[in-house]
């Protein structure tokens, strides 16, 4: 029994949290603090929990329990069913289980089975669980719901309605989780061409000079690439927030991913550029990021734009994008801290024997790499043959690990974005 009521202290607020989320319960649950802890959720769910272990014979409360963890296995397999069937490009799974259909209709029917096994009492609970959610749904959260849930989806497939809700918390949980080890976001981030747009220049003349810099790099033509990013803008598919657009594209002639990176200090109004007037977007911008990626990995896709939505929605994001003073530090404005470290190559300091190496020669840790290299006023494409020269400022990306073995190797030298 212990060992149940210290699983459902450790997992329990989680569900107020999701819930509120949806808008199903009250938002005060999914309040978050500093560190990202659901605290009223936390309180809440530990409370409730105390008071019936205390107040209440233990062994019928691990039984109602046990029917409870049994309805929620067999409510998320059934879950799965819907969200495959649904073909979702924004559910991005980490893990698929084998046996599709079979395993998770067994996962949805076998639990119910249980429960019944396990008595009159539990089965009664389960029973009036079922009830007083829908009860709940119709009287309290229909009306708060935003979005009525994957099954439109499937229902699109049959030609009918579908809801686009569903996509923007999906991708809502995929800045959340993060990218994955594989995912080449520094890369892209590192290989991106810069434009610094000068006050008073229109969208549209924005977007014709970043599909021309993605036109070098893709089999398209910077028409077809312009055209396509306006469509996206114009029909409401382009995120815009906290003064950032990320607009993009997935083409089936793109072998991998591309980034442009613009920055505009002065602001752009988007809606006022747009000659069909459909795009309703006020807020001006000042740094707009277009991406196109292959269309056969719609996951790497979104999750990079995931992650470059993650990092615009810092608070210190914008002072750092408009004040960097060149286009190494813009891009720094963009790379996860912990995927990042600079070094500063200086006599008579521990970077000192880089000093007049080549790359080629240079044994970096497992899974780095010089991404960039700094050189006064210059950037320079990091080869081979590279020679490193004094003054020179390293950008060096890759795993946690490795960076941090760098950082010992050179001390105080090797420093993380935030120290400049």
């Amino acid at each position: 029994f212990s060992s149940v009521a210290n699983a459902g202290i450790l997992s329990a607020s989680r569900y107020p949290l999701a819930m509120s989320r949806d808008h199903v319960l009250p938002r005060f649950f999914s309040k978050l603090q500093s560190q990202g802890a659901p605290v009223y959720a936390i309180y809440t769910t530990v409370g409730l929990i105390l008071v019936f272990v205390l107040l209440f014979d233990p062994s019928p409360i691990a039984k109602l329990a046990g029917a409870f963890q049994l309805m929620m296995f067999a409510l998320s397999c059934l879950a799965v069913i819907v969200m495959r069937e649904s073909r979702i490009e924004s559910y991005d799974p980490r893990y698929r289980s084998p046996f599709y259909p079979w395993l998770h209709i067994l996962g949805v029917l076998a639990p119910f089975w249980l429960i019944v096994q396990m008595g009159l009492l539990p089965s009664l609970f389960t029973g009036g669980l079922i009830i007083f959610g829908a009860m709940w749904y119709n009287y309290y959260a229909r009306e708060r719901v935003d979005r009525e849930g994957a099954i439109f989806h499937v229902f699109e497939r049959l030609g009918r309605q579908r809801d686009t809700g569903l996509d923007r918390e999906l991708r809502q949980i995929m800045k959340e989780k993060g990218l994955r080890d594989a995912d080449p976001f520094e890369e892209v981030v590192t290989r991106a061409s810069i434009i610094d747009s000068p006050g008073g220049t229109g969208f549209r003349n924005i977007v014709s000079e970043a599909s021309a810099h993605l036109a070098e790099a893709c089999n398209l033509s910077a028409k077809e690439l312009g055209d396509g990013f306006l469509e996206g803008t114009v029909v409401g598919m382009t995120p815009v927030s906290h003064g950032v657009a990320l607009p993009h594209l997935r083409r089936p002639e793109i072998e991998s991913a591309h980034l442009v990176l613009v920055r505009c200090p002065g602001g752009v109004e988007m809606g006022m550029d747009l000659a069909e007037g459909q795009h309703n977007q006020s807020e001006p911008v000042q740094a707009v990021f277009f991406l196109v990626s292959p269309l056969d990995n719609p996951g790497q896709h979104l999750r990079i734009l995931a992650q470059i939505a993650g990092r615009v929605d810092k608070e210190d994001f914008m002072e750092a994008w408009l004040s960097a003073p060149n286009h190494q530090k813009l891009k720094e404005a963009i790379l996860r801290d912990d995927r990042l470290l600079t070094l500063t190559l200086e006599a008579g300091t521990p970077s000192a024997i880089l000093i007049g190496q080549s790359l080629k020669d240079i044994l970096l840790p497992e899974g780095t790499l010089i991404a960039l290299v700094r050189r006064g006023p210059d950037v320079v494409i990091p080869r081979g043959a590279t020679e490193l020269k004094r003054g020179d400022r390293l950008t060096i990306i890759g795993e946690p690990a490795g960076l941090d073995a760098l950082g010992k190797r050179f001390k105080q030298q090797a420093q993380s974005p935030e120290l400049h």
